[in-house]
């Protein structure tokens, strides 16, 4: 079933009556969803989200006969790292908008699976706003966050897991899905994942096999080392199932590289400043609930970041 118009503006309604204070959104200074996503680890789990993403056929289909991402794959990052920021860290009115231009854009994306993968046969009518793909990709986003985390920062008790689950809940009807269509909790969640995972639902076409190629090749002899680290990394996160069917190498030597890489990741992300490590639009989030205007040095940063980012134009 596509989430409609009607059934979005109804979570909306319900998430701006519970919400304490505007200013903060959704969530604010003391919760989970700021605590994780401010991290700029959330990077190394984009690799990962991806590439589940492009697992689903709805989704590896949408983006090839949609998407200008080969064309313009540093524009399509942009836009979607701003407007998930500010579903996340922007105030009440900020989410609410992007949720509704997000669900304008979805609406618009639409089409059949030429491809025949897993249990959708050539033919198979997908929608960008269908129940199940947008289940699926916030899943993707809430795993892959948790992941990258763990990596980097440090373990999450089962109680902080917990409470970052339920907080992820309220982003969940930012797409128009309701506490009803999720799992219970964080172990039901989990267990979701793994049985999507292992399910026909998730199958590797050859549009989201050449896709994953082009998002983890380098785009030149500069960024090779940078981008086999980020491959490295991102292999070394997914599920075994998915290595597979996207061919990426994960042996004996990559599993002692990864292994050997960790100590340095760790230490190294531990070292960065804060201007560094957190996202510019957690940054102006917390100068916001201080009654204060954005942080210039941190959006100057984050330009620069921007610019150097391979396949950029």
């Amino acid at each position: 079933m596509t989430v409609s118009r009607e059934q979005l503006e109804e979570c909306l309604d319900e998430l701006s009556a519970r919400a304490h204070d505007p200013r903060a959104g959704l969530y604010g200074p003391s919760s989970m969803a700021w605590m994780i996503n401010r991290e700029m680890s959330a990077f190394a789990a984009a690799g990962r989200a991806v590439m589940l993403q492009l697992a689903h056929p709805y989704v590896a289909h949408a983006i090839e006969q949609h998407s200008p991402t080969r064309n313009d794959p540093k524009g399509r990052f942009v836009r979607t790292l701003s407007k998930v920021f500010a579903l996340i860290f922007g105030d009440l009115d900020s989410a609410v908008t992007t949720a509704r231009e997000v669900h304008t854009i979805h609406a618009s994306i639409e089409g059949k699976i030429t491809e025949g993968s897993g249990r959708f046969a050539a033919g198979t009518p997908y929608a960008a706003n269908e129940e199940h793909a947008l289940l699926w990709v916030y899943a993707t986003l809430l795993d892959s966050v948790v992941k990258a985390y763990e990596v980097f920062v440090g373990p999450l008790s089962d109680a902080q897991l917990e409470r970052y689950y339920e907080e992820s809940c309220l982003f969940a009807y930012l797409f128009g899905l309701k506490r009803a269509q999720l799992p219970d909790s964080w172990q039901d969640f989990q267990r979701y994942f793994e049985r999507t995972v292992g399910s026909d639902d998730i199958a590797v076409c050859s549009y989201g096999r050449d896709m994953s190629f082009f998002l983890l090749e380098p785009p030149s002899l500069l960024w090779q080392p940078v981008v086999a680290s980020y491959r490295l990394l991102t292999t070394a996160l997914l599920p075994d199932k998915l290595r597979g069917q996207f061919g990426l190498p994960w042996g004996r030597t990559e599993r002692l590289a990864y292994r050997a890489s960790l100590p340095l990741m760790r230490g190294s992300y531990a070292a960065l400043p804060e201007r560094v490590r957190y996202f510019p639009a957690y940054m102006d989030a917390r100068r916001r609930m201080q009654g204060k205007g954005p942080d210039v040095a941190s959006r100057w940063l984050e330009q620069l970041a921007l610019r150097t980012l391979p396949h950029s134009s």
